[in-house]
C-alpha cells in the first residue's frame, strides 16, 4: 500500500508514519523542508507547500491513500489581520485542493483529521453537560473549528462529485509522548508536586491517546465501511481533572495534593491572568460518544487511558533526564 501523509513530521504524523511502515506500507511524507524529514527514517519525503501541489507529481497515480494531517492550528499569539481567512487558506482551501488532486490521480481513500471543535467547545463548569455525537448539529465557535467544518463539507461534496472515498475523524484532545502545549504544561506542573487547587472540580473530559488515534487512522484507510463516514474518536474512558492529575502523578511516582477552591474563583483568576482558555479546559466538560467507530468498523482502542497516560508521563521524565545529561555534558 502506498500512502501519502501530510504533516508527516508532526506529533501525529511521525507516529503514523512509523506504524504504517511497520505494517509494510510505503509512506510518502509531505513536509515543508528537507530538515523536517530528518527524523523520519524510511519515509520518502516530498518537500511541498500545501498551496502548491506540483511537488506531488512524483506520486501521481501511485497512491492508494492520503492521510491529511497538516493544518494551521491554534495560535497563542495571533498576528494576522484576518485569522479566519488564514485558517481557511490552510485548513479549508488547501484541503479542497488536495482532495481534488487525489480524486484526479486515482487515490482510493482520503482520510481527513478534523477536530472535535466542529461539534463545539464543550460546556463550562456552570452548564449542563452534553455528550457529543456525530448526529449533533455542528457548532464550531472559533476560526480553527469553522475552517475544519468547512473543509469537512467540501470533502463530502468532492466525494459525491468524483467518487473519492473520504473518511473524516474528529479527535478529542490528543496526548502521548512528545505532547506539547497545555498538556505538557500540566505534566510539568504535576511533576513539581506542588499543591493544586482542583479538588472541587467535578467535570469529565474525553481524551485520545496518540497510539489509539494512529490505530484508528490505519483502520479507516482500509475498512470498506469507513467510506463517506464521520467518526468521533476517543479512548472511551472519560476523566475528571482530579482523576487526570492523580493518574499522571502515579505514572511519575509523584504525590499529588489537591485542595479545594471554588471553580468560579478559578475561572475569575483565569480571566484576570489572561489564562481563561487554559483554565476553562481544566474546569469544563467535553465528552464524546465514540461508539459509532467501534460498532461500524469493529474497532477497539488498543490502549487504555491509563496505559496512554503512563507512556506519556514516562516519556516526559525521560526527556527531562536527557536534557539534564546534555546540560552536564555541555
Amino acid at each position: 500500500m502506498n500512502v501519502l501523509v501530510t504533516g508527516a513530521n508532526g506529533f501525529v504524523g511521525a507516529a503514523l508514519c512509523r506504524t504504517l511502515m511497520a505494517s509494510g506500507a510505503t509512506v510518502f511524507g509531505a513536509v515543508r523542508s528537507k530538515s523536517n524529514a530528518s527524523g523520519l527514517p524510511g519515509v520518502h519525503p516530498i518537500v511541498m507547500n500545501l498551496e502548491d501541489l506540483s511537488s506531488l507529481d512524483v506520486v501521481a497515480n501511485r497512491l492508494d491513500g492520503v492521510v491529511h494531517l497538516a493544518a494551521r492550528v491554534h495560535q497563542m499569539h495571533e498576528t494576522v489581520a484576518d485569522p479566519l481567512d488564514a485558517y481557511r487558506a490552510v485548513n479549508t482551501r488547501a484541503t479542497e485542493n488536495l482532495a481534488r488532486w487525489a480524486a484526479a490521480n486515482g487515490v482510493g481513500r482520503f482520510v481527513f483529521l478534523s477536530s472535535i471543535k466542529v461539534n463545539g467547545e464543550g460546556q463550562d463548569f456552570a452548564e449542563a453537560p452534553h455528550v457529543y455525537t456525530e448526529e449533533d448539529v455542528p457548532a464550531p465557535q472559533d476560526p480553527y473549528g469553522i475552517s475544519k467544518w468547512e473543509a469537512e463539507q467540501s470533502l463530502q461534496q468532492i466525494g459525491n462529485d468524483t467518487g473519492l472515498e473520504t473518511v473524516i475523524l474528529r479527535p478529542t484532545l490528543i496526548y502521548g509522548p512528545e505532547v506539547k502545549a497545555n498538556f505538557r504544561q500540566l505534566l510539568r506542573l504535576v511533576k513539581t508536586g506542588l499543591p493544586l487547587p482542583f479538588s472541587r472540580v467535578n467535570n469529565a473530559r474525553s481524551l485520545l491517546y496518540l497510539g489509539n488515534l494512529v490505530d484508528a487512522i490505519c483502520v479507516c484507510l482500509n475498512h470498506p465501511k469507513a467510506n463517506r463516514q464521520t467518526f468521533l474518536v476517543s479512548d472511551g474512558e472519560d476523566l475528571s481533572t482530579p482523576e487526570l492529575i492523580r493518574g499522571l502523578g502515579r505514572a511519575m511516582d509523584r504525590s499529588v495534593r489537591l485542595f479545594p477552591v471554588p471553580p468560579r474563583w478559578l475561572n475569575g483568576i483565569g480571566r484576570l491572568t489572561g489564562r481563561s482558555s487554559a483554565i476553562q479546559r481544566l474546569l469544563g466538560t467535553l465528552r464524546v460518544d465514540s461508539r459509532k467507530i467501534r460498532q461500524t468498523l469493529d474497532w477497539q482502542p488498543p490502549y487504555t487511558v491509563w496505559q496512554g497516560l503512563s507512556a506519556t508521563a514516562m516519556a516526559h521524565l525521560q526527556r527531562i533526564n536527557e536534557d539534564r545529561q546534555l546540560a552536564r555534558a555541555a
